[in-house]
């Protein structure tokens, strides 16, 4: 038993958080790292460090391990970010970790994935503090913003001794990211070069307006960029529609899409893993289906 404290990356994840923090009896607070906001979704005090951006977790995970002393846990949506920061502040807390949370089941009973998802497991802390990272499919936000409160700001020591952000540097284009798109268009191995992938794929995913993802084989031949690869490797997704293009179907890379609503396999091979999973599948090339199919969702 204890208060809550929700760290918010820029904010936009507030909704979700307020939904996971309902699962306990007591209030909670907000730290919001990168942005201000005005709704407070139910929170009990939000505050804001007012940081352009996120610095590198080593510099500030001890510094924010003070500052949640006294609640009972501090919890953040799975992301790259939430998984390199929290794991290190528990242990500076001396506290429990618990990532990728499915379901909770009481305050200190968890399902998480084990094995690429293959099994849920059900663990239980015993710790005074648990920290842990969720994945938002099984936490229907909450619609009502709540009252209007006045943000806090927050003083997060960041020591830049050992690591810094030297710079950052974003691609440029106009899709949506890859974590939180509705609609994703992936594609595997078969797409001969990084034109072809661009083409055939993110053709069909601008149609679509969607994300374009890959497959860890593609990334590794260089036909797709790193941060496009999908997978317990890479991103974790869970869009409305997930279109597989090429993909065979590793056990890592379904593990980063089987939480997506509906999953459409396109494969040459009609015995491939992928189709096990899928909701539809069809036996073709991709090089003859997807233009095909973007053709006619222009014509829509």
């Amino acid at each position: 038993m204890g208060k809550s404290l929700f760290l918010s990356l820029d904010g936009t994840d507030l909704a979700v958080g307020a939904a996971v923090a309902a699962n306990f009896a007591e209030a909670f607070d907000v730290i919001v790292l990168t942005s201000t906001v005005n709704d407070s979704f139910g929170a009990e005090k939000v505050m804001a460090t007012g940081w352009a951006s996120l610095p590198p977790a080593a510099a500030y995970a001890g510094e924010l391990a003070k500052l949640a002393t006294g609640y009972a846990r501090v919890f953040a949506v799975s992301a790259m970010w939430s998984k390199d920061l929290l794991p290190r502040a528990a242990g500076v807390a001396d506290a429990a970790c618990v990532t990728d949370v499915l379901s909770i089941e009481s305050d200190t009973r968890f399902t998480r994935p084990m094995y690429a998802g293959a099994i849920v497991a059900t663990v239980e802390v015993s710790a005074p503090q648990t920290w842990f990272t969720f994945r938002p499919v099984g936490f229907p936000a909450v619609s009502d913003a709540g009252a209007s409160v006045p943000t806090e700001t927050v003083a997060i020591q960041v020591d830049d001794s050992a690591v810094r952000n030297i710079g950052t540097r974003a691609k440029e284009g106009g899709r949506p990211d890859l974590s939180a798109a509705k609609v994703v268009v992936s594609g595997g191995r078969p797409l001969k070069d990084a034109a072809s992938f661009e083409r055939v794929i993110g053709g069909l995913a601008d149609a679509l307006g969607g994300a374009v993802g890959a497959t860890r084989a593609a990334v590794d031949a260089g036909i797709a960029a790193n941060e496009l690869q999908v997978g317990q490797t890479g991103k974790i997704v869970a869009p409305d529609l997930y279109i597989a293009a090429g993909i065979s179907g590793s056990t890592q890379h379904m593990a980063g899409i089987k939480d997506s609503k509906l999953i459409v396999a396109i494969n040459t091979d009609g015995d491939a893993p992928i189709f096990s999973i899928a909701d539809l599948g069809l036996v073709g090339d991709l090089y003859e289906v997807l233009p095909v199919l973007e053709r006619e969702l222009k014509k829509a």
